[in-house]
């Protein structure tokens, strides 16, 4: 019968053999855990600030310098792609700055799975650039379109993401007992 739990005193060995039997096989199963000596070294990456600022800093340049803080204008076409259906494809400045934004994000979240000591300042600066999405959204009429909100809500997922996916690679690197 295979013990229910550890004895409470562990040798400090860095490894220790338990074994049990098996019904299925009827051998006795020996199973060995090595346990490192010294902490995995945490690498030092390089500082890349919040992706997603550049599609906020390019909707306020255009929106407030070529539109004159008239957020209609994002939903004029840019060109647009004849389709097999025969109707064509029109792509507004709106979408293109939307698609850019989703690129970035997915890279923010590739970024998120970095555990250098480096990520939690870009965690609290993605933190910081949804706060000012959301100032601006709330109190800037030139920010009231549906192109900076879905921008907004990508520097949301973002900042879930990014502490999401850190505290859940964290917990693997810490076990409680």
């Amino acid at each position: 019968m295979p013990p229910a739990f550890l004895p409470p005193a562990m040798p400090s060995a860095c490894t220790q053999a338990l074994a049990c039997s098996c019904d299925i096989w009827s051998q006795p199963m020996t199973e060995t855990v090595i346990m490192p000596s010294h902490p995995a070294p945490r690498t030092r990456g390089r500082f890349i600030p919040p992706l997603l600022v550049f599609p906020f800093l390019v909707y306020n340049l255009v929106v407030f310098t070529l539109f004159g803080g008239n957020p209609v204008n994002w939903g004029a076409g840019m060109f647009s792609i004849p389709m097999p259906s025969g109707m064509p494809w029109a792509i507004t400045a709106g979408d293109f700055l939307l698609v850019v934004g989703i690129i970035l994000l997915f890279v923010e979240v590739l970024k998120s799975t970095n555990i250098a000591r480096s990520s939690i300042v870009e965690h609290m600066l993605s933190m910081v650039l949804f706060v000012l999405f959301l100032i601006e959204f709330l109190l800037v009429g030139a920010a009231s379109s549906s192109v900076f909100f879905l921008l907004m809500v990508m520097s949301l997922i973002d900042v879930v993401a990014g502490f999401t996916v850190s505290i859940t690679s964290a917990s693997r690197d810490v076990s409680m007992s």
